[in-house]
């Protein structure tokens, strides 16, 4: 079994299901006793949204290279970055490992094609959907992607920093956010990308009939079939 190298804390909510999902994943696999071997460097939320919010992003890459060249020296045999949004220093972060970055992005991809899906909505930080270091990615892989409007895109992102990265779940917002995704399906999408890796805490496919995608549930199975392959 390989060693997966998590670069979490970002935040630590979401950073626990990484943590839960992995080692059910690798149990559900080998199963008896078995759980994953991981290396785990978590760092402080505070000090990388303080940052991104100034458009600081290039000491948030200092930060987290410096962290992953951690992950790394403790045995890592490959990364995750635990966070959707931090996956725009990814290029920083991968030009300074020696190991492979298991793209969020990229498992994301391989998720959607895999079930046919060539248009597909996305929630996420303002970062993440209005940016072009995610959505391009996928759009390299022939995947068109829908954004909320513009007042859309403010209540994900407010509900993501100030509700769920807090621990705070809200069914005012779950209504919220499955109203927004209504209106990403009646614009064409098959199917709605959970693009910040809290989305998952509030939004369950339960909720809804249109598919979804949890990049937190994709990435962890993503790293599983690596660490055992």
């Amino acid at each position: 079994m390989k060693t997966i190298g998590l670069l979490g804390g970002m935040s630590w909510e979401s950073t626990a299901s990484y943590y839960a999902m992995i080692n059910q994943g690798v149990k559900q696999e080998l199963g008896g006793l078995h759980s994953a071997k991981l290396v785990l460097n978590s760092v402080d939320f505070a000090e990388i949204e303080k940052l991104q919010h100034e458009g600081n992003w290039a000491c948030t890459a200092k930060m987290l290279t410096k962290a992953a060249v951690g992950v790394q020296a403790a045995g890592a045999d490959f990364l995750l970055i635990c966070t959707n949004t931090m996956h725009k220093v990814a290029p920083q972060i991968e030009s300074v490992i020696n190991i492979p970055l298991l793209h969020i992005a990229d498992a994301t991809a391989d998720k959607l094609l895999d079930s046919g899906i060539d248009c597909v909505g996305l929630l996420g930080t303002r970062f993440t959907m209005e940016q072009d270091f995610y959505v391009s990615r996928l759009e390299a892989r022939g995947i068109k992607v829908l954004v909320p409007d513009e007042a859309g895109r403010e209540r994900v992102h407010q509900v993501i920093y100030q509700e769920l990265c807090q621990g705070q779940i809200w069914d005012d917002s779950r209504n919220d956010y499955l109203a927004i995704m209504d209106k990403l399906v009646d614009q064409g999408a098959q199917g709605v990308i959970l693009g910040c890796t809290e989305i998952g805490l509030l939004v369950k496919q339960s909720d809804t009939q249109t598919p979804l995608f949890d990049t937190t549930a994709i990435h962890a199975e993503a790293a599983v079939k690596l660490a055992l392959s």
